[in-house]
């Protein structure tokens, strides 16, 4: 019965057995319909603006899936090598593909359009079907305006060089703080020499330099006036650098509507004084202890100014053990009010020395603390 049995079932394996071959025959893409040829687009790679590719479908002999791939090159160019390719939307099954404009802004980079120019860039489709490839029959221009910035922002940004607080070790490099998308700052000193900025702080990084009030990719800058205190910040979304001198920091106490100390640049983007004696001021409703800081800069043309940083509150009550640790984060606030914005000393401050310690370091948000001695 056994025997029977298998020799039944190799019957209706046999039976059941057919050659398969992929059909991978298709008609390539026919037109191409959106956007119309030679369209005209100002990128504007810091939103979230997008841009439409639609074609006709491609269509597969035996009617299966075909798989689209929109490709882009240079105005002259043939796509035998094309600046970048891009999968269609729903991974690669839709007949459109949506693409942001800091995509394309990057595209528009690799293919040679610097920014604040203006250039074309051809597409078009490649239809595949297994390992058949078929490239629309038609391409199209579009025309892009780049703004002035990078097509590539890097994800980090590091300060090095001989005349920064940590040498030309790239390893030791120090690593700027993100403060919006593109936008990199650093509170740190300078002395001579010279110094740059890197994507990374291991291999061979991109490097960029400022020169004037641009951020450029390459070169180095050169410190030649001593020792300074900077706050550095480089936006790569326009390619702008801003350096900014940092000149003092000091302790505004509003009761007395003065400045009672400065405070000394240690390094690493922090300020100290010690044992600094606190006492509040009577008044006749108790005793009064609000405080903030201005920070006196120059611009690169020597110009003067203050800053003011304070609390995220207009008010505040005094500080606890209990009290989050946000209530000593540093705020930018506008203008020099007496009272607005000002944070509070704990009770226990009151005529006591206390350390003081600024941090504008770029491991955390900008904060500072008071040690009551």
């Amino acid at each position: 019965m056994q025997k029977y049995l298998i020799i039944l079932l190799s019957v209706i394996l046999f039976s059941c057995k057919k050659d398969y071959t992929l059909n991978t025959n298709m008609q390539p893409v026919a037109k191409l319909t959106a956007p119309l040829d030679n369209k005209y687009i100002k990128l504007q790679p810091a939103t979230s603006a997008t841009l439409s590719f639609e074609w006709d479908q491609a269509r597969a002999e035996d009617g299966s899936l075909v798989i689209y791939e929109v490709a882009f090159d240079k105005e002259n160019g043939d796509f035998s090598n094309p600046v970048a390719k891009y999968s269609s939307d729903g991974g690669g099954v839709q007949n459109k593909l949506t693409l942001s404009h800091k995509d394309l802004n990057s595209i528009a980079g690799k293919a040679g359009i610097a920014s604040l120019s203006t250039g074309k860039l051809k597409w078009t489709v490649l239809a595949s079907k297994g390992y058949n490839i078929q490239k629309a029959a038609e391409s199209k221009l579009i025309e892009v305006e780049r703004p002035n910035g990078f097509a590539e922002i890097p994800t980090d940004v590091y300060l090095t060089g001989t005349a920064t607080e940590v040498g030309d070790d790239l390893s030791k490099a120090l690593k700027m703080k993100s403060t919006a998308p593109g936008v990199y700052e650093i509170y740190t000193s300078l002395k001579n020499g010279k110094y740059h900025f890197a994507s990374r702080n291991t291999g061979t990084p991109t490097t960029y330099s400022i020169l004037g009030t641009a951020v450029k990719e390459g070169g180095e800058g050169e410190q030649t006036a001593g020792t300074k205190v900077y706050r550095l910040r480089l936006d790569f979304n326009n390619a702008a650098a801003t350096v900014t001198e940092l000149t003092t920091v000091g302790l505004w106490f509003a009761p007395l509507n003065k400045f009672l100390f400065e405070i000394s640049y240690v390094g690493n983007g922090t300020w100290s004084i010690k044992n600094q004696l606190i006492t509040f001021k009577q008044e006749s409703w108790g005793r009064d202890e609000r405080y903030k800081f201005r920070l006196a800069v120059k611009d690169s043309d020597g110009n003067a100014g203050e800053e003011w940083f304070g609390s995220a509150n207009s008010d505040n009550n005094r500080p606890t053990a209990a009290t989050a640790l946000s209530f000593w984060e540093l705020r930018p606030i506008a203008g020099n009010d007496q009272w607005g914005y000002c944070y509070k000393f704990a009770t226990e401050a009151d005529t006591k020395n206390c350390d003081i310690n600024v941090y504008f370091t770029t491991d955390k948000n900008y904060t500072h603390e008071i040690i009551v001695k």
